[in-house]
């Protein structure tokens, strides 16, 4: 979520007024602003796309509530110490969080462990050991519209009598001391990206959020008009006209056996009209393709943390099977690939096919992401159920993400085409008329200059190295991953660095290399790439043929806030996976609306990016989709790069042989033997194209004028990459709610009793 405080007086109406109270108390609101803690409750640009959308949806005026875990150590703080990643924890709740409110009486019993015993009255879960789910809510201010929506995030508390009910005359004083062992569940985020590790503590997470966000759902339909009663029974036939459930990504798939287990189990619904429920409430989006992040949860782990949910599971793939043999007899091999459970030297359960079979839509998160997910990861459900599955192009809010960082810009563009734009960002595209403007022109080079130059101070006071602002600001900040292809920025820097080194009388465009992201603390290749990229900055920062021509930065514990930063002085984005390797990206739409241009691969949103604004206007390098699997269809052999391409073959050279870590000549091997080996992401396979991007990019960067031509043909074309526009199409295509735009009177005027109700009955 990051910080709270600006965002609210934005969306409120009220940071002018806020500004000028506190410069009268002597104060400045910038450094107050700076003393607030980011909330950094996720990862990568999964968490954060929640946090957008929960901006967008408050905006929009629905009613929807965000739920997750209430984290005491957030994503960790990065420290480099010698070029190493060192991580330490984020106390992010040390001074008190004046955002929350405590809702002690809303909590709730979570279960775990335990047996399942039949009887003809149906299956009871007994024995378990209960924590409890204590909510904490967070305002989530929708932009001047007077609506407040509720981010609900769960703590975990040990019941009062946690080990000293049963049986236990012993260790008063060990019991007590235990209960840390339930309150673990909420104490620290698992800080993986883009990866899956199936330990005990995180399933207990993701259950515990499913368990608590759907006791929480039910107690608020009963309570409502809908959950008519029976006598004793609740009604549940509106329940999926009432309540959507989105699930961000598989980690709280556990929700469809849980809302199953109390359909049936505690509510005593048929199986049947509880599946039908259950699949019309669910709706699963997927966020990536790559299988090292699937979720596939060992079965004997499930068995023994939720009994009852393994039997739940077996019965659902039981039908799911049977379904799909009848209508495929005889295709045992299709009964393998689409079953809910994996057999092998341990059985396990696949959450992604969970999540198509009890949900009743299924979306990737860009155009090219959902076709894979179609033809590809998931073809054979496709092919069952067609219309299942659809596409919800991500974006960003142009409040945190235009006004909030880059009010320089934003003000420039109201002043042009009016406020209205920053509710309806489609209004962007009346900017094409002043592209031959020569004063907006300038304009836009100036607040970009400004930025740069704001940002260069930053810079020098953390880092004390001396940054050129006319430099060339290209920046590459996102999680470390080896599908992300750092290493190959890397190459081009060394490349760079050789190009001047072989001839300093030569023209050159002087850059600043900006680099910035976490790396998994497990994940040894993205901490090794931490440290070249060090390694590299360490050499040509203190070369002094080099000068001021080239200077490297590696950025420290990159962060929402610092994000906030970083990317209205980025002149060129850096975006550039293997294509078929990003579901989305929503930082290269950041960095779009803030006027950078985009180095990229035709991957995730970038080919939307690039069919919006023309492709001419963006930096489009390297392998398409189709390429990267004609290449694994051959074999690829770094090999023949590495002898075919003198620059390649000088830099990678230079890696091998210690050049840039003299200490230790053989630091880097892990490196360069990836690349050579089991280089998955082909990195050697497109430096050639990117370089010669890179020399493009040089060359129009000279020309000023027609650099920001081109930027402001960008700009007006991000209108597509607000979350406004992602959330209307959830809103349509999958809720089945109405946004509304009536502006809620504020709370000291009076209000009709008829306006009291929301306009949409649902709520996702």
């Amino acid at each position: 979520m990051g910080r709270t405080l600006q965002n609210t007086m934005i969306n409120l109406g009220l940071q002018n007024a806020c500004d000028e109270a506190v410069y009268q108390l002597g104060l400045d609101m910038e450094e107050l602003e700076e003393i607030e803690e980011d909330a950094g409750l996720g990862n990568g640009g999964l968490g954060r796309l929640a946090a957008c959308f929960l901006d967008s949806m408050a905006t929009l005026g629905l009613a929807a509530y965000g739920y997750g875990i209430r984290y005491e150590y957030g994503i960790f703080n990065q420290k480099i110490r010698d070029g190493w990643q060192v991580e330490e924890a984020d106390d992010w709740l040390r001074h008190g969080n004046p955002w929350e409110k405590a809702r002690p009486e809303y909590m709730l019993p979570v279960h775990f462990y335990g047996r399942v015993e039949h009887s003809a009255a149906g299956a009871k879960w007994i024995d378990t050991q209960v924590v409890l789910a204590l909510p904490y809510d967070t305002p989530v201010p929708g932009y001047m519209n007077n609506t407040v929506n509720t981010m609900r995030l769960w703590s975990a508390r040990a019941p009062n009598d946690f080990n000293l009910r049963d049986f236990n005359v012993g260790d008063y004083i060990q019991a007590v001391l235990d209960r840390n062992l339930a309150e673990n569940i909420s104490r620290v985020l698992y800080p993986n990206d883009n990866f899956f590790e199936g330990k005990e503590l995180r399933l207990k997470q993701e259950y515990f959020v499913v368990a608590a966000t759907l006791q929480d759902i039910i107690r608020r339909f009963k309570a409502s008009k809908f959950g008519s009663t029976d006598s004793v029974r609740t009604v549940f036939d509106s329940f999926p006209d009432q309540v959507a459930i989105q699930l961000n990504d598989t980690h709280p798939a556990m929700a469809i056996p849980e809302l199953m287990r109390i359909f049936v189990d505690i509510e005593k619904l048929p199986w049947d009209k509880a599946w039908d429920i259950t699949k019309r409430t669910f709706a699963y989006t997927n966020h990536t393709v790559l299988p090292e992040a699937l979720e596939r949860w060992p079965v004997d782990l499930v068995e023994k943390l939720l009994p009852r949910h393994l039997q739940i599971i077996y019965e659902i793939n039981q039908r799911h099977l049977d379904h799909i043999a009848s209508l495929f007899p005889n295709d045992v091999d299709r009964l393998r690939r689409m079953s809910l459970i994996e057999e092998g030297d341990t059985k396990r359960i696949n959450m992604a096919h969970l999540c198509i079979v009890g949900s009743h839509a299924v979306n990737g998160v860009a155009k090219i992401h959902s076709e894979i997910v179609k033809t590809q990861v998931f073809e054979d459900f496709a092919e069952l159920e067609p219309e299942k599955f659809q596409n919800k192009t991500n974006g960003i809010t142009p409040r945190r993400w235009l006004l909030l960082c880059n009010p320089g810009l934003a003000e420039l563009i109201a002043e042009k085409i009016g406020e209205d734009y920053v509710r309806d960002l489609s209004q962007l595209t009346k900017l094409h008329k002043f592209v031959d403007d020569d004063l907006f022109i300038r304009e836009v080079a100036k607040v970009k200059q400004e930025n740069k130059v704001k940002f260069a101070l930053y810079l020098e006071k953390e880092y004390k190295v001396k940054i050129n602002p006319s430099s060339m600001f290209d920046v590459h900040v996102k999680r470390i991953h080896e599908y992300k292809r750092q290493l190959m920025n890397c190459l081009h820097i060394i490349t760079m660095y050789n190009r001047i080194r072989r001839d300093p009388a030569k023209l050159f465009v002087p850059r600043t290399v900006i680099i910035g992201g976490k790396a998994a603390p497990g994940y040894h290749m993205a901490k090794m790439i931490i440290k070249l990229i060090n390694a590299v900055a360490q050499v040509v920062n203190n070369d002094p043929v080099v000068g001021s021509k080239l200077k490297v930065i590696f950025l420290e514990n990159y962060r929402v806030s610092l994000a906030e930063k970083v990317i209205p002085a980025t002149d060129l984005s850096e975006q550039i996976s293997t294509a078929g390797t990003e579901a989305s990206g929503t930082g290269n739409m950041k960095f779009m609306l803030n006027g950078a241009l985009t180095i990229g691969t035709m991957d995730g949103a970038n080919v939307e990016m690039a069919e919006e604004a023309g492709e001419e206007n963006l930096f489009i390098f390297g392998m398409r989709v189709e390429d990267v699997t004609e290449l694994d269809r051959k074999g690829y052999n770094a090999q023949l790069y590495y002898n075919r391409l003198p620059e390649l073959k000088q830099a990678v050279d230079q890696i091998k042989s210690g050049f840039f870590s003299p200490n230790d000549p053989n630091l880097f091997n892990d490196v360069v033997n990836m690349l050579f080996h089991h280089d998955r992401f082909k990195v050697f396979a497109d430096y050639e194209a990117y370089v010669k991007c890179q020399e493009k990019v040089s060359e129009l960067y000279l020309n000023s004028k027609a650099w920001t031509r081109m930027v402001i043909r960008n700009i007006a074309a991000a209108g597509k990459f607000s979350s406004d526009r992602t959330i209307k199409e959830y809103a349509r295509d999958i809720w089945h709610v109405e946004p509304s735009d009536l502006k809620i009177p504020p709370p000291n005027e009076p209000r009709d009793a008829g306006q009291d109700k929301t306009p949409n009955g649902t709520a996702a």
